[in-house]
């Protein structure tokens, strides 16, 4: 469980918590849901205790429960920063979200920072930032942005190719490490799903960003409108059966065709698109599309949130 939210502001509470998770580290899970659940009681609002009870109704099998405890969760913390409306979702499995809680992505980084690019690289064998430069290789571009630039990984291996480098991430902790490296010419803390078209790039990059996005129409027709003439966007996305797919690591994966649909309808009329692993996730291969999408049909003027685009 993250760890945000962790003290219930009851020590009774707080005290059955923790012994209730000694129950269920010892296999004692019915257990351990009686008595967390009798402490919720005193605790009703707190989103961490029910949160914690829907994971262990869940791994109890009883999916209802799980569903009606992730839902007291959401309803006690709307912002959602522990992600119980993506857990809810993947257990009905009729997914209703199409992104990720912003505030939930946020805390999610905040808490990972520290330790991200040696958990991402030497753990996980996270490649997307090097498979992008692979597929520009031998490209310069004058003006750069990276899109959920993280610790500034993406960064580090364009920074050769590119004049400018902006970044901008959700996470002020990832933030931190990112401006740490020296190697940003700017660096913004911005909610992807919010940017509004302003400076124009030659580059955009988003190396495994749209994960947490899920619907990707918005985020690339702001792209298409923040390019300059002749500009590139390059992305990485995992590789999913369905156009939007929720999985369980609470990631989006994206079909081939929705992902050419999307760019399509936002004026990209030159499109590559190479199958390739992106990361491990509990020892298996992550595989996933590394896209570069350029020639757009016209050049406009657009609003910030996509709409009324002129394409020809």
């Amino acid at each position: 469980m993250a760890a945000w939210g962790l003290s219930s502001g009851d020590l009774i509470v707080d005290r059955r918590f923790d012994f209730a998770e000694g129950l269920a580290a010892g296999g004692e899970l019915r257990a351990a849901v009686e008595l967390l659940t009798e402490a919720m009681a005193r605790a009703p609002d707190w989103p961490a205790g029910w949160f914690r009870l829907g994971e262990w109704h869940e791994e109890l099998g009883d999916l209802a429960a799980a569903v009606a405890a992730w839902d007291r969760a959401l309803r006690a913390d709307p912002e959602d920063r522990l992600g119980a409306g993506l857990k809810r979702d993947l257990a009905r499995r009729v997914p209703v979200a199409e992104a990720m809680p912003a505030a939930f992505v946020e805390a999610l980084f905040d808490q990972y920072a520290p330790s991200f690019d040696t958990a991402l690289v030497d753990k996980l064998g996270y490649r997307a930032p090097w498979l992008l430069r692979d597929a520009l290789a031998g490209r310069h571009f004058g003006r750069a942005m990276d899109l959920g630039c993280g610790t500034g990984l993406a960064g580090e291996a364009f920074r050769g190719a590119v004049d400018w480098l902006e970044g901008c991430d959700l996470s002020a902790a990832m933030l931190g490490q990112a401006q740490a490296k020296g190697i940003y010419d700017r660096l913004e803390k911005a909610d992807l799903a919010a940017l509004e078209v302003g400076p124009r790039y030659d580059l955009i990059l988003a190396a495994d960003v749209f994960v947490y996005l899920g619907a990707l129409e918005r985020i690339v027709a702001w792209c298409a409108g923040s390019l300059a003439p002749g500009g590139v966007l390059a992305f990485t996305v995992e590789a999913g059966e369905e156009p939007l797919t929720l999985r369980e690591s609470r990631r989006f994966a994206h079909s081939a065709g929705y992902v050419d649909g999307v760019l399509q309808a936002a004026g990209f009329t030159t499109v590559t698109r190479e199958v390739a692993v992106l990361r491990q996730d509990r020892g298996a291969d992550i595989r996933g599309f590394v896209v570069v999408a350029s020639g757009l049909a016209r050049q406009a003027d657009r609003q910030g949130d996509g709409e009324g685009m002129a394409l020809a």
